[in-house]
């Protein structure tokens, strides 16, 4: 794979674990790893504390400069939904068939992005309702993976995600 950047959200209220460990694990494997946020440069504190500094404005990187993003969980997916620039990102990295990952509420991005209709996934449990309103069939697994769009629930189903998104990288 000539392309190995990968993408993480980060904005005020991100679910700690669901950043960090897949942020580390892309980079242990290789992957050059941004954290992408409103605004570049910027520290973001998690629901937990954690400080994340982004490292690009999502007004800097498009679909075709990655491979892969990933959108952790918490609160901030409900900033990023309201963001037609984090939608925007979202759909085109879809558009081009490249890994989409989601954990937890970040699910809530699918959603919002209209990119669900009749693909399975899995997100936390809250969130269920407004995944299957907006045309997915949920399934309650640790990860799920739909052609590009790999899925998980919880903090601790961070090894299975990162091993799928790996695999996937790996086609």
């Amino acid at each position: 794979m000539s392309n190995r950047k990968i993408g993480i959200l980060v904005e005020f209220n991100f679910e700690d674990a669901e950043l960090i460990y897949p942020y580390y694990r892309m980079k242990e494997a290789g992957f050059e790893t941004v954290l992408i946020g409103p605004v570049a440069g910027k520290q973001y504190n998690g629901k937990h504390g954690y400080p994340a500094t982004s490292e690009v404005s999502v007004d800097n990187i498009s679909a075709q400069d990655l491979c892969a993003l990933i959108i952790p969980g918490g609160w901030a997916p409900d900033y990023w939904r309201r963001d037609q620039r984090f939608l925007q990102l979202v759909k085109d990295m879809d558009s081009q068939g490249k890994i989409l990952a989601t954990i937890c509420h970040g699910a809530w991005m699918l959603c919002s992005a209209k990119i669900l209709k009749g693909r399975k996934l899995t997100c936390f449990c809250a969130i269920k309702d407004d995944v299957e309103n907006a045309g997915g069939l949920f399934e309650d697994s640790p990860v799920v993976i739909d052609g590009n769009l790999i899925t998980s629930r919880l903090p601790k189903d961070l090894p299975d995600f990162c091993k799928a998104i790996l695999s996937q990288l790996e086609i």
